[in-house]
């Protein structure tokens, strides 16, 4: 019945519009009654549709159509609010997951203090972007510089095999050599450096990369406190 109520609305809404010679039908211009009228028939073909899956339920096809109307008004307003909400966002996972950067506050100059929770093994570890690449670093005041695995040095589009491994460093696995450069940026959340000096150390001296003072001396300031480092850029 639906198919057939749907057919003679499109029938009598187009022969309205092929009789029409003023523009106008219903107080509506011609494009919009047209579209006006594929949309009823839409819309009744659809409907008979659902009564006739829900064998008549009409509450329950009311209780449906509500609740995706929620759901769908619901995901409207969260992509509409989605720039205050990702800040929120970002600190829920900062908490679930060590490592992540949550920012506290950004501020209009580009000033953004973040904060990063302890390990549970007792270290502080970073997600880092290295060049664009996101590499996870241990936090380590006591290197003077980045220092790089060569896999995570690759990652970050750095050729290793045509580096000069020259700089003795101590490592938590004993004496290795690496090799000195430059990494074109290094940034934890919104907090960017451009130009950062760094080392890439030989295979198997590191087993995770380290962030040092290269990058944490150029911050405003950083600060431990309990569970959680500062950093303010």
């Amino acid at each position: 019945m639906s198919t057939w109520i749907s057919l003679f609305i499109l029938a009598l809404g187009a022969m309205l519009l092929v009789s029409n010679d003023s523009g106008m039908l219903a107080g509506l211009d011609s494009t919009t009654f047209g579209y006006g009228a594929l949309c009823l028939a839409l819309l009744v073909y659809i409907g008979g549709g659902l009564l006739v899956s829900y064998g008549g339920r009409a509450g329950a096809m009311l209780r449906d159509a509500v609740t995706w109307l929620a759901l769908g008004l619901g995901l409207v307003t969260l992509y509409a609010y989605k720039d205050e909400l990702m800040p929120i966002a970002a600190r829920v996972v900062g908490e679930l997951i060590p490592g992540s950067a949550m920012t506290v506050e950004e501020s209009a100059n580009g000033l953004a203090e973040i904060r990063i929770r302890k390990r549970l093994d007792g270290h502080f570890t970073a997600t880092v972007d290295v060049n664009g690449k996101a590499i996870s670093m241990i936090v380590d005041t006591g290197a003077s510089t980045i220092v790089l695995r060569p896999e995570d040095a690759e990652k970050a589009g750095i050729d290793v095999a045509h580096l000069t491994y020259k700089v003795p460093v101590l490592t938590a696995n004993g004496r290795a050599m690496a090799a000195r450069l430059r990494l074109d940026s290094v940034a934890i959340g919104p907090v960017d450096r451009q130009k950062v000096d760094a080392l890439v150390a030989q295979k198997d001296a590191l087993t995770q990369s380290l962030l040092g003072m290269s990058f944490l001396s150029r911050l405003r300031s950083y600060e431990f406190s309990g569970d959680f480092l500062t950093l303010r850029g």
